[in-house]
């Protein structure tokens, strides 16, 4: 089945929306009139973690990026490439997908989902101007061009994305949100392990500090779209099917092997402070969590606890807005105690 996008105002419609997707809404958002009640507390949410990479101090990492070794200093600006293309391509595909959701309330989460994007491209900026000459942003910014298992890594999501931007039927949708869950939810897993096994020996603080804010923000990216993903099988219940199944179970698993591939090459086992065998666990490890999360199997047999038990203590925190790292507080709302972390 095709999908319909969204028109600027019906005014023989509801306001309150009729579907997900191919649904009919006058496109008039009242809070207080929604169709998916979860919306809003994903809303409230969303807000209480606005932040921008202008609150992050620099100067101590200025200070100590000569200090890395070659090989963490080029694990440290290949890893940010690969997270400044990704997100890059997040922003436009979510902004695709906004196009057909016909309910008022989700594709206000979808354009606050887009902006968030932005400014985690806008910090990668931030980082590297802080600690590299322009001639080397450039270059890092064109990692994917040249680095050919970077390349291959995220042809495999760009390929996935690409059906459903030249075809958007539902179940190119559906696949293409297999996809968004393994580029927030899987790709940039090792790339956050590596930012945070230098915080735990006292190294680039601030950066890993950006990270962990970014860490969070993907959290509820993966989580809206696993909600949108949900509501639409509800929907149309003729798409969950074995094919279905069959296509997350094969499409998980080839992009862990991606991942691993890329860890072995750019992390290894020449960074102080991780083991590679824990990391191809680790990524394993999430690929199951993505899976069930999207209502699917675990691909992998086992792997049903974090190999990486230090990680937890950067990547499961609710900084709220305070600098976990250095804990000075910031004048900024607080993300209240309630926040919904245990649900995700």
């Amino acid at each position: 089945m095709n999908l319909t996008k969204r028109p600027i105002m019906d005014p023989e419609a509801p306001n309150r929306s009729t579907g997900m997707i191919n649904g009919r809404c006058s496109n008039v958002l009242n809070w207080d009139d929604i169709a998916y009640p979860w919306a809003y507390a994903k809303y409230k949410r969303m807000l209480a973690n606005f932040w921008t990479p202008f609150e992050i101090n620099m100067a101590q990492d200025v200070k100590q990026f000569p200090q890395l070794t070659a090989r963490e200093q080029d694990a440290f600006l290949k890893i940010i490439g690969l997270l400044a293309l990704l997100d890059s391509i997040q922003t436009d595909y979510a902004g695709r997908v906004a196009d057909y959701i016909t309910d008022p309330s989700i594709n206000a989460l979808m354009i606050m989902l887009a902006q968030q994007e932005v400014i985690h491209n806008h910090s990668y900026s931030y980082v590297l101007s802080s600690l590299v000459p322009k001639a080397k942003q450039d270059e890092v910014f064109d990692f994917w061009r040249n680095e050919p298992t970077l390349r291959k890594r995220n042809d495999f999501v760009t390929n996935g994305y690409k059906a459903f931007a030249e075809k958007p039927n539902v179940e190119n949708l559906l696949r293409s949100i297999v996809f968004d869950v393994i580029l927030e939810g899987l790709f940039f897993y090792s790339g956050f392990a590596f930012f945070y096994n230098l915080a735990r020996q006292q190294k680039m603080v601030a950066t890993s500090t950006m990270i962990n804010y970014i860490n969070r923000d993907e959290h509820i990216h993966v989580d809206l779209f696993a909600k949108i993903f949900k509501e639409v099988l509800n929907e149309y219940p003729e798409y969950r099917t074995p094919e279905l199944a069959d296509f997350a179970r094969s499409t998980f698993m080839k992009a862990a092997e991606l991942e691993i591939e890329w860890a072995g090459e750019i992390i290894g086992n020449d960074i102080d402070g991780i083991d590679l065998a824990d990391l191809e666990a680790y990524i394993k490890f999430y690929a199951n969590v993505r899976a069930h999360q999207l209502g699917f199997d675990r691909p992998f047999d086992g792997y049903r606890t974090n190999p990486l038990r230090w990680i937890k203590a950067y990547e499961e925190v609710d900084l709220g807005k305070s600098d976990f790292f250095e804990q000075k507080p910031r004048q900024y709302t607080k993300v209240q105690v309630d926040n919904g972390f245990d649900e995700l």
